[in-house]
């Protein structure tokens, strides 16, 4: 993956940037010894790293905001970073950048339980978000498989899911509003706690917007009043497409599960060597959860079940307990760390109609025995939000390339089947020179004029997004 030429101008300026930045910094928030920025030379994409310039931990928004004019001052670009679980290098330093972490911008600062918010800095973690309101029957409602440790930085920036995302949306279903650091150093404000923001939809500009316009350092989430109850069953069928049928069927009948998760053979395995949950022996499963009272929990299983046998299941079982339903969830949760137990691999996040689930997961099929390379599907099938896990080996001289050639192949069959290349992952690196796949030159065009009002130097978050050889001329202008 082509990344560009560190600019040597900005790396003759590493003193004098570094003395002032702990003019405004703690002395401990300012990190430029080669061992420690080595932890934030790569994300959750680790095929990629490059040590950064330095690193910036700011705890207050005036911190970030006095920390960001130096560097733009001095022309000097900044990667912002949540928890650094990005699978697709959007947190990837360039050897001329600062990275600025929000990990210690971790505070609660408001909440208001009868307007249904929380109001808290943008390095919490996603679960801990829940935590705070848990005590008091709220939740919050998008769940990332990595939600114990990704920071709500990220999932504002690449706007992600999770499993729970089909009946409550993703993170910009449950957004209200920001504080958000332009690179200039200026401080706006965007939504609030109110229903919608009047005029122009700014806020739906900066979620998924992948740190290019600005670093959001405060967030106003919608908090959730827990349900009555919920009810996951299992579905085990003997090939994929059958399975990915069935989810459309349940689909097109017009139920709305909470969930409705997806998994083939080797991830299956490999999941029940590592977590022991008791899923069945078969080719596919499908995890399927609704909520409300018990009369409802019944009624839609039932509908669900009923759709479910017309497709010839090999395994339907429905949980009877909760200590059941946390053994099935602790499956699907532990997927990627059981893949991962076994193997190398790359994450993939595409999403298409649910109709061509069937078409899709065959295709993808042939596509593995034409390239070699073993496939593990795991996703979020309720909403076309596909996650394929390419398995190669990291230490075989061409691999990763055959991995990355197999994987934009996956993302552009997406595109071609009316789907886009991501839903929850972002662009980032990995995506970056597949946008003009969807894109026609002046949709690209367009974008890219946006960034042009945020950040008029592109100095934020370098690299990635937009395909070089078109934002190349806008960087150096």
């Amino acid at each position: 993956m082509q990344m560009p030429d560190p600019n040597p101008a900005i790396l003759a300026k590493k003193a004098a940037l570094v003395e002032r930045l702990q003019e405004v910094l703690p002395a401990d928030a300012v990190i430029t010894d080669a061992a420690e920025t080595r932890a934030y030379e790569c994300d959750a994409l680790t095929a990629y790293k490059c040590p950064p310039l330095a690193v910036i931990l700011p705890a207050s928004t005036q911190e970030v905001s006095e920390a960001l004019a130096i560097c733009h001052e001095m022309g000097v670009p900044v990667v912002p970073r949540g928890s650094g679980t990005s699978l697709a290098g959007g947190a990837l330093p360039t050897a001329d950048s600062v990275i600025l972490g929000v990990a210690r911008l971790a505070d609660v600062l408001e909440t208001d339980y009868d307007n249904r918010f929380i109001r808290v800095q943008t390095g919490r973690t996603n679960l801990s978000v829940t935590g705070a309101v848990e005590e008091h029957g709220f939740f919050y409602a998008p769940d990332p498989s990595s939600q114990l440790a990704c920071a709500i930085a990220g999932n504002i920036a690449m706007n992600s899911g999770g499993a729970h995302c089909l009946k409550y949306g993703v993170t910009t279903n449950n957004l209200m509003g920001v504080t958000m650091v332009l690179m200039d150093g200026t401080v706006m404000e965007l939504g609030g706690a109110h229903l919608e923001a009047e005029g122009y939809d700014l806020l739906g500009l900066i979620c998924g917007s992948e740190g290019q316009l600005g670093v959001v350092t405060e967030a106003t989430l919608r908090i959730l009043r827990k349900p009555e109850g919920a009810r996951p069953v299992l579905i085990g069928f003997d090939s994929n497409e059958v399975a990915g049928a069935c989810v459309s069927d349940i689909i097109k009948a017009g139920v709305l599960p909470v969930a409705i998760e997806f998994m083939d053979r080797p991830c299956i395995r490999a999941t029940e060597d590592f977590a022991k949950a008791g899923y069945p022996d078969c080719e596919a499963l499908l995890i399927i959860e609704v909520e409300g009272s018990d009369a409802e929990i019944d009624e839609q299983l039932a509908l669900i079940e009923g759709i479910a046998r017309q497709h010839d299941p090999v395994e339907l079982r429905q949980s009877r307990s909760a200590e059941e339903s946390a053994k099935i969830w602790l499956g699907r949760k532990s997927a990627f760390g059981a893949m991962g137990n076994i193997n190398d691999y790359m994450c993939l996040d595409g999403t298409i109609p649910v109709s061509q689930l069937p078409y899709v997961l065959r295709r993808i099929g042939e596509m593995s025995a034409q390239y070699g390379l073993d496939v593990a599907n795991v996703f979020h099938a309720g909403d076309g939000n596909m996650h394929p896990l390419i398995l190669f080996d990291a230490n075989k001289p061409g691999d990763l390339e055959l991995c990355e050639e197999f994987g934009a192949e996956i993302l552009k069959l997406c595109v071609e089947v009316g789907g886009c290349l991501t839903g929850e992952h972002g662009v980032g690196i990995e995506k970056r020179d597949l946008m003009a796949h969807q894109y026609a030159p002046d949709d690209l065009a367009a974008q890219m004029d946006v960034k042009d009002v945020f950040d008029p130097k592109w100095l934020l978050n370098p690299a990635k997004v937009f395909p070089l050889d078109s934002s190349d001329p806008r960087r150096a202008a």
